[in-house]
C-alpha cells in the first residue's frame, strides 16, 4: 500500500495559494482512491474481511442490548463460538451479555406456529404434514454472548488505521482552532470514554455549537486526525441524518482527516483501511465530493495555521 507523505506541505501567500492546495488536495485524494484499491487487495485485508464475515450482524433492538449491557463492546460471539470459529476462550467469572436470538422451526403456512403450538391453536390447516412444512422464524429466546475483551486466545486480526507521525503542536493548534471554527470540543480519558469503540463523535445540537468528544491516547497523531475527522462531522454534516448519506459522510470526513494530516506532515495512509472497511460507496466517490472535501480542508488548515501563527 502506498504511504503518505510525511513531510509538511507548503503554499505560499500569495494570490494562487487557494488554487495551489485545490489541485493539490486534488491530487492526494487521488492517491487516496489508489491507496483504498490496494487496501482492499492486500492479504492484511482479506483475513480481516474473513474473520468479520463469521461474525453475526445483530438487529438494531440487539445492538441496543449489548450497548446496554456492556457499553465498550466490539465484536460480539457466543461461548462455543469463541471457542470453535476463533480459538479463543471466554476468561472464568465473566458475565454474559443476553440477547434475543431467533427460533428457526418447521411453521404451518396457515398460522405461521411451530407444530406443537400449531397443535394448540385454533388453526385447522392439515392440507400437508408438520414434516414437510418449510422452516421459518417463529419465536425469540434469550442467548448469552460475550464481547472479545471478555475472552482470551488468537489475536483477531487488526487493520491498521491508525496516523503516524509528529503532533505534539498540531494536537494543541487543532484544541484551539474549535473555537475558530465554531466547535466545542473535549478530550475525553479511556476510563471516562462511553461510546465504545468509537475514536471520536460529533453531537449536533439545536441553537449551539457541534460537541466534539474524542477519546484521549497515547498516539497523538491519530488523536489529531480523529479531531480533524470529527471537526469535519461539525462542519459538513450538521441536519444531515439519513441512512444512505452515511457512508458519504464517512468518505468525506476521514478523507478531510487524511488531507490536514497530510498537510501537516503525518502518515495518513491507515485512512485507506478505514474507508476500506465502509461498505457502500466506491473511493471514487470521493473525486465526486472533491469540492466539499477541499473547502472544509482549506478551512480547517487555515484555522490551526492562523492560532499557530499567534503563538
Amino acid at each position: 500500500m502506498a504511504t503518505s507523505s510525511s513531510t509538511r506541505e507548503t503554499f505560499g501567500d500569495s494570490d494562487t495559494r487557494h488554487d495551489e492546495m485545490h489541485s493539490t488536495i486534488e491530487a492526494w485524494l487521488g492517491d487516496l482512491v489508489e491507496e483504498v484499491d490496494d487496501a482492499v487487495s492486500s492479504e492484511q485485508f482479506k483475513e480481516w474481511l474473513d474473520v468479520q464475515s463469521r461474525f453475526h450482524d445483530y438487529s438494531h433492538r440487539n445492538t441496543l442490548l449489548i450497548k446496554l449491557q456492556c457499553p465498550h463492546a466490539t465484536t460480539v460471539a457466543g461461548y462455543r463460538t469463541w471457542q470453535n470459529e476463533f480459538d479463543r476462550h471466554v476468561r472464568e467469572g465473566e458475565k454474559a451479555i443476553w440477547i434475543w436470538a431467533p427460533i428457526i422451526a418447521k411453521q404451518c403456512p396457515e398460522c405461521g406456529n411451530s407444530p406443537s403450538y400449531h397443535e394448540r391453536s385454533d388453526c385447522e390447516y392439515d392440507d400437508t404434514e408438520p414434516d414437510e412444512w418449510d422452516k421459518g422464524l417463529v419465536g425469540f429466546r434469550p442467548a448469552p454472548v460475550f464481547d472479545v475483551s471478555q475472552t482470551e486466545g488468537e489475536p483477531l486480526p487488526e487493520l491498521e488505521t491508525e496516523a503516524l507521525g509528529n503532533a505534539n503542536e498540531l494536537v494543541p493548534g487543532l484544541l484551539e482552532a474549535a473555537s475558530v471554527l465554531e466547535v466545542e470540543v473535549e478530550i475525553v480519558s479511556s476510563r471516562e470514554w462511553s461510546h465504545g469503540s468509537a475514536k471520536g463523535v460529533c453531537q449536533y445540537r439545536v441553537g449551539i455549537q457541534p460537541l466534539v468528544e474524542v477519546r484521549d491516547r497515547e498516539n497523538e497523531a491519530d488523536l489529531a486526525v480523529t479531531l480533524v475527522h470529527e471537526y469535519a462531522h461539525a462542519l459538513l454534516h450538521g441536519g444531515i441524518d439519513t441512512e444512505d448519506e452515511r457512508t458519504k459522510r464517512e468518505l468525506e470526513a476521514e478523507a478531510v482527516g487524511y488531507i490536514v494530516g497530510r498537510y501537516f506532515g503525518l502518515d495518513t495512509s491507515g485512512s485507506a483501511f478505514y474507508l476500506a472497511a465502509w461498505e457502500g460507496d466506491e473511493p471514487e466517490t470521493l473525486l465526486d465530493r472533491l469540492e466539499r472535501i477541499s473547502s472544509t480542508s482549506q478551512e480547517i488548515i487555515d484555522a490551526v495555521e492562523e492560532v499557530m501563527s499567534n503563538e
